[in-house]
């Protein structure tokens, strides 16, 4: 992958900000005209730079307004175990994001759900299917500080 250039930076920014930006818009923001604006998001686009352009959605308005962490431990770390945990967390729906983690855990889970209930039925899920859990510690947010996807271009 080439180095990106000022401009490329500016438009990973501006796109990131709205990712619904007319390619019209995008070009007069960042100088160029509409056809190389274009060529260079597609470029940025075929490299994998950007992955895809997304809705963001109000958590509590589609009936997930409660956000925790849970950290697992495993008995066992091995290639196979590991991909099989990755298999299990894939088909959990309520699981937003899971990283294997140096430290005392292996992985750290987050997920949305909507109520306490959920939690519950969605710990137990997890644990019953991962080969070799065996210790939990979950978190449940209480207050959401800040939480963006935005990178910083500016570097």
């Amino acid at each position: 992958m080439r180095e990106l250039d000022r401009i490329d930076r500016r438009i990973l920014d501006l796109l990131q900000r709205d990712g619904r930006l007319s390619m019209t818009d995008l070009a007069e923001t960042v100088g160029l005209s509409a056809t190389p604006c274009t060529e260079r998001v597609r470029r940025l686009e075929r490299e994998n730079v950007i992955t895809g352009y997304h809705a963001r959605l109000n958590p509590a308005a589609v009936g997930r307004g409660m956000l925790v962490f849970v950290e697992i431990k495993m008995t066992t770390k091995s290639d196979e175990v590991f991909n099989r945990v990755k298999r299990e967390i894939d088909a959990v729906p309520e699981v937003l994001e899971c990283h294997l983690v140096s430290g005392d855990f292996d992985y750290l889970v987050k997920a949305r759900i909507g109520e306490m209930s959920d939690y519950r039925r969605l710990l137990g899920s997890i644990l019953l299917k991962l080969p070799g859990a065996t210790e939990s510690r979950s978190y449940i947010v209480m207050e959401e500080l800040k939480e963006t996807l935005l990178l910083e271009m500016n570097r």
